[in-house]
């Protein structure tokens, strides 16, 4: 065999394994910022949910209801696959800086989902984001890159 096919197999290979690896989580920080009246009377909580392995990834809730409502049973039955920092949002929040799972960055999904978002919205990926912004207003929350 020439030096040649083996180079372009060798890469071939190479490539073909790299796609295989599941990526991991980019996420370094999630900021939450309420634009909220500090006197209006909505009371709401945010889920930023770490998944570990690609099993607990295909059986995520499509929606922000099947979510909540099943959200026991889920964490019940993924075990060590996941965590879920919960984020409670009184009235009159301002902002914080969330604090994340030790293990984050080998995360292989990171979604949110949030009570103040209508009931059959989806969850948000912001697996690779980075650097994450979360702002609550009165028609729901609105997810972006923070700079």
């Amino acid at each position: 065999m020439s030096t040649k096919r083996v180079q372009s197999l060798l890469l071939i290979f190479w490539i073909g394994w790299f796609w295989m690896i599941p990526s991991l989580a980019a996420v370094n920080s999630v900021y939450i910022s309420s634009r909220l009246d500090p006197n209006s009377i909505i009371i709401t909580a945010v889920d930023i949910v770490f998944v570990y392995d690609s099993e607990t990834v295909n059986r995520l809730p499509g929606t922000k209801s099947q979510w909540y409502a099943g959200k026991r049973e889920f964490t019940d039955t993924a075990g060590d696959s996941i965590d879920i920092v919960h984020i409670f949002i009184p009235q009159g929040f301002d902002s914080v800086m969330a604090s994340l799972p030790e293990r984050s960055l080998e995360a292989l999904k990171v979604v949110i989902f949030a009570e103040h978002d209508d009931s059959k919205a989806q969850p948000q990926d912001i697996t690779d984001l980075g650097d994450v912004l979360i702002e609550i207003d009165q028609f729901g929350i609105r997810i972006s890159r923070r700079e």
